[in-house]
C-alpha cells in the first residue's frame, strides 16, 4: 500500500512539537526532567504513525505475540524550557539492530536552533515469555523506509 508523504517525517527525522503544561513543571516552573521522557515516549508514537506503524499494535502485540518495551533512556539537559514553551522534537532512528531499535531525540524551542535537550531510547522486540527475539519482519521494514 502507498502512502502518501508525511510531511512531519523528512530525510528520516519526525517533527513533533509539544507544549510545556503546568504540570510538566517544578516548582520553579522548569520542565521537570521526567516530562521529557513522556515527551520522548509521544515522539516514539507519532514517529510510528509516520512509518505506518500503529503504536497499540507496536509496543503490545497480543495476537502476533510481541512486544516492544522501553529498555533503557537517558537524557542530557542542556538548557531550560519553561511552562508555556513549545518545543520541537526531532525523532530519528539511531540504529536497527536485529531485536532493537534506538530512537535518537533532540529538543529544540519552537523557533530556532538552541538544543535544549538530546536523548535516546532503546526498545528490544521480546516474545509472550518475555525474552528478546527478532523485529517482527513488517516492522523492521517499516522502520528502514
Amino acid at each position: 500500500m502507498t502512502r502518501p508523504p508525511n510531511p512531519d517525517l523528512k530525510d528520516g527525522v519526525h517533527r513533533t512539537q509539544v507544549r510545556v503544561r503546568f504540570g510538566d513543571t517544578d516548582p520553579y516552573g522548569i520542565v521537570y526532567f521526567v516530562s521529557y521522557f513522556r515527551y520522548c515516549h509521544r515522539a516514539i508514537e507519532e514517529f510510528l504513525r509516520a512509518v505506518g506503524l500503529n503504536p497499540q499494535e507496536t509496543f503490545r502485540n497480543v495476537r502476533e505475540g510481541f512486544g516492544l518495551p522501553i529498555v533503557e533512556a537517558w537524557c542530557r539537559f542542556k538548557r531550560p524550557a519553561r511552562y508555556g514553551d513549545i518545543l520541537l522534537v526531532e525523532t530519528r532512528i539511531q540504529e536497527l539492530r536485529p531485536k532493537a531499535v534506538i530512537f535518537r531525540f533532540e529538543f529544540y524551542p519552537e523557533t530556532g536552533r538552541e538544543l535544549l535537550a538530546e536523548g535516546t531510547a532503546h526498545l528490544v522486540a521480546i516474545d509472550s515469555t518475555w525474552h528478546a527475539q527478532e523485529l517482527p519482519a513488517r516492522l523492521k521494514e517499516a522502520l528502514e523506509r
